[in-house]
């Protein structure tokens, strides 16, 4: 068997050991694997009529190559959002410009087929979120065998209670919360914390529940600003060190409001989102008259190394993808289902935006997580 592995979209902690537990897995089974550069970027500008285009856009993968990459966060085979099935005119590699008509976007999906072809590639194991492995879906509709591996920090990949980076996320989100406490503590304010979150809020409220944060607004329920100004007082009030906590999900949004978007949407039709924090903080400050301390920790959310549970559901994801791989076994996707490592179709991460179960996670009056029933719930609560 010779395979191939490629991440796309947003880097997570736990894709370097996934990559380094799928190569020594290969390799023990007593076949081959190369890494795809930059996602699916990789085979879209890997040119078989050219051996360096070729080269420059995979890497042999062996055990030497691998052997200190699970040490580090990141992905060392880089990542993209490169969707073959959309590319803008301006971003179709010069050996294909021949093949393109009009405007666009163009569907380059034939020429990432002769790239599989000529890279000898017997099953392709992409890594990735819903956009990613759509394309995923995408190539085993056109008869290439696919294995999926979901990785997301915000958990909502379909078919799947977790996914790589989650745990990662969620812990450094406490740690920085409870870092923040103690100047927001120490000068008396409303510390306002923007995480990670488009469409689902559950990297904000997983992350206050366990800190412990005052309020939490999440991408599924819109916030009136001025209910949310009382509660939040009401919190630094009755707080004996007089300050509060609140965390906002990138993708929250005023009621009658839109969410921020900012810059030209990517090929998988989404803008760039961000802002709701310091907008939220501003009218905070217009209502209270309270000093904000904003702190937008995005990107540090998913950098450095894995905690322990994303090294461990890394390293088994992608033992159980090899596994299937050698078993012959196509367009599906690894899970953790009910605790259970698993397997579903890849077609279900089609099944749109996973969101918080609001009536069981979620007191939408007073802005905080309310988690009613734990029992039967997945680890996660999601």
């Amino acid at each position: 068997m010779r395979a191939a592995i490629l991440t796309g979209g947003g880097d997570v902690p736990g894709l370097n050991p996934c990559i380094k537990a799928a190569t020594n897995r290969v390799i023990d089974a007593g076949g081959e694997i190369i890494g795809i550069r930059r996602g699916w970027g990789g085979l879209l500008n890997a040119n078989p009529e050219d051996p360096e285009s070729m080269a420059f856009n995979t890497m042999p993968l062996d055990r030497a190559t691998v052997r200190t990459k699970d040490r580090s966060g990141g992905t060392f085979l880089h990542t993209s959002r490169t969707n073959p099935g959309r590319v803008r005119t301006e971003e179709v590699p010069d050996f294909l410009r021949g093949e393109i008509e009009g405007d666009g976007p163009h569907d380059l999906t034939p020429a990432v087929l002769r790239a599989i072809e000529a890279l000898g590639i017997d099953v392709l194991i992409p890594i990735g979120g819903d956009d990613t492995l759509s394309y995923g879906l995408r190539m085993h509709q056109e008869g290439v065998p696919v294995i999926a591996i979901p990785k997301t920090m915000d958990n909502d990949v379909h078919g799947t209670d977790y996914c790589i980076g989650f745990s990662t996320a969620v812990s450094r989100g406490v740690e920085f919360i409870h870092n923040l406490r103690t100047s927001t503590g120490s000068h008396e304010r409303i510390a306002v914390v923007e995480l990670f979150g488009r469409y689902s809020g559950e990297t904000s409220l997983i992350t206050a529940y366990l800190a412990n944060a005052d309020r939490a607004l999440i991408s599924e329920v819109p916030f009136d600003i001025d209910r949310l100004a009382e509660k939040i007082m009401q919190d630094k009030t009755a707080n004996p060190s007089n300050y509060a906590m609140l965390t906002v999900s990138e993708g929250a949004a005023l009621e009658g409001g839109d969410i921020h978007l900012s810059g030209e949407a990517d090929a998988y039709g989404h803008r760039k989102l961000g802002g709701i924090g310091k907008q939220t903080g501003d009218l905070l400050t217009e209502r209270t008259g309270q000093k904000i301390v904003l702190q937008e920790v995005a990107y540090l959310m998913r950098s450095g190394r894995p905690d322990s549970l994303d090294l461990m559901v890394a390293v088994n994801y992608a033992n159980l993808a090899v596994d299937l791989a050698l078993e012959g076994a196509s367009g599906r996707m690894v899970a953790l289902r009910s605790g259970i490592y698993t397997n579903v179709p890849i077609a279900l991460t089609g099944e749109g935006a996973k969101r918080v179960d609001v009536d069981e996670l979620y007191d939408v009056a007073e802005y905080r997580p309310k988690v009613r029933h734990v029992a039967g719930k997945p680890m996660f609560l999601y």
